[in-house]
């Protein structure tokens, strides 16, 4: 039978095809004033998809070169910062804020958890200069309650500041930047904007720009000071990944184009249509006997799911691959072999949700031999899809 690949994994996404055609398309030089034209447009709309009145810039690189941007720039060494972990982007944090010197505390939620805000504010030191979190943690599937940190730093009246991996947040999390105080936020191309990976992006506060004149952190290609200051004139520092930045361009677009050309309400419309997946697809692995990873916490970005006593995750990612080209993502590090990772940011609809539930019965059944009745995982999404077009 035919096989069509799909690609349900957490990063990269499914491409958006008026994107590929935009990157396809740009046969175009960085230092002419058509490419500065797009730039400034792009920055333009990332502040609307972001949701803020401060600075957005866009790096080439991934997602992790706007991580340790978001150290070198904001710390010297020696400088106490905390990092919120509890999965393996949570310790990326924990490995770029030493790489940078600073004198790093840690506070760890087991893997599937989230943080107890308690024991949040019991850790929080009047002399940290940043707190670091994630949105998402990508690697276990768990959303973390960002506005609650940020609130809780306004409370204490910490001047630390909040600095948020978003990379599969945005586009899959309803978030108020500016209102919450949020000091960096960053998001990856390869996520819920539909294009391949190489361009990161993140939105600066006034508070973070005054913190930046006052580090001492070396700092080069990623230095913030400088892409802010070509970023008014429509330029990067340096080459930027020209065909990308169209690719983003168009992508941005259709997300607009989703709501009638508004582009805020279209991120708000990316936004729900992840959550519903995300609930749809939950609800239906339930059905089939499977066991949510992250039951207390779930984020739309992603669902991991725990196999059975005495299976291995290996052997659904293989399955799925080798019977339906469809492709899902294993655990990382220690979680491999035990959980697997189906992803719902970006370009996704309902009908891409049935699919993989359709393909996951069979799985379920011949691979796991769990007690399936075909149908089941599939009538439980439909009941989700049907209560949420209802609201």
């Amino acid at each position: 039978m035919i096989r069509k690949t799909r690609l349900f994994t957490p990063g990269p996404t499914p491409l958006l095809p008026a994107a590929q055609f935009a990157i396809a398309a740009a046969d175009i030089h960085h230092r002419t004033p058509e490419f500065r034209a797009l730039f400034q447009k792009v920055l333009a709309q990332l502040k609307v998809f972001v949701g803020t009145q401060n600075d957005v810039l866009l790096l080439s690189s991934s997602g992790t070169g706007a991580m340790e941007a978001s150290v070198s720039n904001l710390t010297s060494p020696g400088d106490p910062v905390l990092v919120l972990t509890a999965g393996k982007f949570g310790e990326r944090w924990v490995d770029l804020a030493k790489a940078f010197g600073c004198q790093v505390d840690v506070l760890k939620a087991p893997y599937g958890e989230t943080f107890d805000l308690a024991e949040v504010r019991k850790a929080l030191k009047p002399e940290h200069r940043a707190v670091y979190m994630q949105a998402t943690e990508t690697s276990t599937a768990v959303r973390h309650d960002v506005e609650a940190v940020a609130k809780l730093l306004k409370e204490t009246g910490s001047e630390a500041l909040l600095v948020v991996d978003g990379i599969t947040g945005l586009g899959t999390t309803h978030f108020d930047v500016d209102g919450w105080g949020i000091d960096i936020l960053i998001g990856g191309s390869q996520k819920a904007v539909m294009i391949p990976p190489g361009l990161a992006y993140l939105s600066v506060s006034e508070k973070a720009w005054g913190v930046m004149e006052k580090s001492k952190n070396p700092r080069y290609y990623f230095d913030l000071r400088k892409e802010r200051k070509n970023a008014v004139k429509g330029e990067s520092s340096y080459t930027p990944a020209v065909a990308l930045v169209a690719g983003l361009g168009a992508a941005l677009d259709y997300i607009a184009g989703q709501a009638g050309g508004d582009l805020e309400k279209g991120r708000i419309a990316l936004v729900d249509n992840a959550q519903v997946n995300a609930a749809a697809t939950r609800a239906g692995l339930v059905a089939l006997g499977f066991t949510l990873f992250a039951p207390t916490a779930p984020a739309a970005a992603a669902t991991a799911v725990a196999v059975p006593e005495g299976m291995n995750s290996s052997d659904v990612v293989k399955a799925l691959k080798s019977r339906f080209a469809l492709v899902i993502a294993n655990g990382q590090g220690e979680m491999q072999g035990k959980i697997f990772r189906v992803a719902h940011l970006g370009f996704f609809d309902f009908l891409d949700t049935i699919a993989l539930l359709g393909a996951m019965e069979h799985i379920a059944k011949d691979t796991l031999k769990l007690p399936v009745k075909y149908g089941e995982a599939v009538a439980a999404a439909q009941q989700v899809y049907a209560d949420a077009v209802k609201q």
